[in-house]
């Protein structure tokens, strides 16, 4: 993409009403743009790092065995009412009536559409498990939207559900879905620790928050400091066989988020081990049995012949919110520093000093060889000062940039600036395309 031809709104001052690192570097490299309290705009770059989330979300959802599917944002109250949850679930929940005088609502969660889209196909053991997600915006009519996106009204968000014949098949879901977010987590840049956590509106009695841990997370958490750089389970898990063992070594050890904290079993943690830290909540995962599908009806018969209601559990990640969480966990004063796995451009090609013929026609080929090496990489050929684009490259986080001016071409060289670690690099221009297109800069 050429800088000329994109749109890129970046700021040069901090909104005022900007409180935490994320939502002021999001704003101030033109990623997102407030159109009412706790409801964005998503501009071009912002979409296109959110759009590299969800899909390594959606990757590994894929890999545990779970199915892709879309449900729509507006939802019918009478299935809510089925459930039990039309009146109980709050002020949070936008209501909505149709010109028809139906009652609706806009899906704060999908528990009751997908029960029902279940037990309208599904009616033998032999139909399950079933592991079923989608990833579709959401509403939650927050009291004090803030942070940004990262306590906004609306936001996207990866639920899946799974269906089971019994208690112990349910906890296998659990388990897989437990597994996955780790992996997730973990090719997003983030340490996540998975903690016990109430389950609130969402109902049963098993339930974990994954928590990113941050200075400017919503709420303090408590843990075993070991699991902050336990090694995530990897690309080669087996998601058919047992995965308790890795369930158990991360429950073993003492975590839970401040509701369900236990000072005297915290007590019992070693005290150089004892780690209390704020967190922000990225993903959750509940196990709540039949409290959706015993009301709704959602039945199987199992191989006796007898009808029960299947066991069920819910398992979110914030894809939106995963966003600034990474923002939160990856920066510095000059702005964003992206892992690579979800950077919106793989590199920066800097024109010193667009017009000259010669510094034109390098940027061009750097350009066009970085293009066909899949690197996705933002040309800025602008005829800004080297200063503005320098800042404005550090701001939106390019891992790489290509510096290119006439004086370095003159004696057979450019630079490469690698973002994170602040390294510069002098070379020909030959060597610095081929070497970042081999990818082969250490990025820190």
């Amino acid at each position: 993409m050429r800088l000329s031809n994109y749109f890129l709104p970046v700021l040069k001052e901090t909104p005022a009403d900007a409180e935490i690192v994320s939502h002021q570097l999001m704003l101030r490299a033109g990623m997102i743009r407030q159109q009412s309290a706790g409801i964005y705009s998503w501009l071009p770059l912002g979409h296109k790092v959110l759009k590299k989330i969800e899909q390594i979300v959606r990757e590994e959802q894929d890999r545990a065995g779970a199915i892709e599917m879309l449900m729509p944002t507006i939802q019918s109250a009478d299935l809510w009412r089925e459930s039990g949850r039309y009146d109980d679930y709050g002020l949070e929940m936008l209501r909505i009536t149709d010109r028809r005088k139906r009652e609706m609502l806009f899906g704060p969660t999908n528990e009751e559409m997908i029960t029902e889209i279940f037990r309208s196909y599904c009616r033998s053991y032999k139909d399950v498990p079933k592991l079923l997600y989608h990833i579709q915006w959401k509403f939650r009519d927050e009291i004090r939207p803030r942070f940004g996106i990262m306590r906004g009204r609306e936001f996207l968000m990866k639920d899946t559900y799974s269906f089971d014949l019994d208690e112990d098949a349910a906890r296998k879901s659990y388990n897989r879905m437990f597994v996955a977010y780790l992996n997730t987590f973990s090719r997003l840049g983030l340490k996540s620790v998975p903690m016990r956590a109430d389950t609130g509106p969402i109902g049963g009695d098993l339930s974990h928050e994954f928590i990113v841990l941050a200075e400017t997370g919503e709420s303090e958490v408590f843990c075993h400091s070991d699991l902050v750089d336990m090694d995530v389970p990897g690309s080669d898990v087996d998601f058919s066989g047992d995965l308790q063992p890795l369930v158990d070594q991360r429950t073993a050890l003492y975590a839970a988020t401040e509701e369900m904290h236990d000072s005297a079993e915290f007590a019992k943690v070693p005290e150089g081990k004892r780690l209390s830290a704020r967190g922000i909540e990225v993903g959750h995962i509940f196990n709540f049995g039949t409290k959706y599908s015993d009301p709704m009806k959602a039945v199987v018969t199992h191989p006796d012949g007898k009808d029960r209601p299947v066991h069920m559990g819910s398992y979110g990640v914030g894809v939106s919110r995963l966003l600034g969480a990474i923002i939160e966990a990856h920066h510095d004063e000059k702005g964003c520093i992206w892992p690579e796995s979800v950077a919106p451009f793989g590199a920066g090609v800097i024109n010193l000093r667009a017009g000259d013929a010669a510094t034109d026609a390098a940027c061009d080929n750097a350009y066009a060889t970085l293009c066909d090496a899949g690197l996705e990489p933002l040309y800025d050929d602008t005829g800004n000062r080297p200063g503005a684009k320098f800042a404005s490259a550090d701001l939106i986080g390019l891992p790489y940039q290509l510096i290119i001016g006439p004086r370095g071409l003159k004696e057979g060289k450019i630079e490469v600036r690698v973002r994170r670690s602040g390294e510069v690099h002098e070379l020909s221009v030959e060597d610095a395309v081929a070497r970042l297109a081999e990818r082969s800069f250490s990025n820190g």
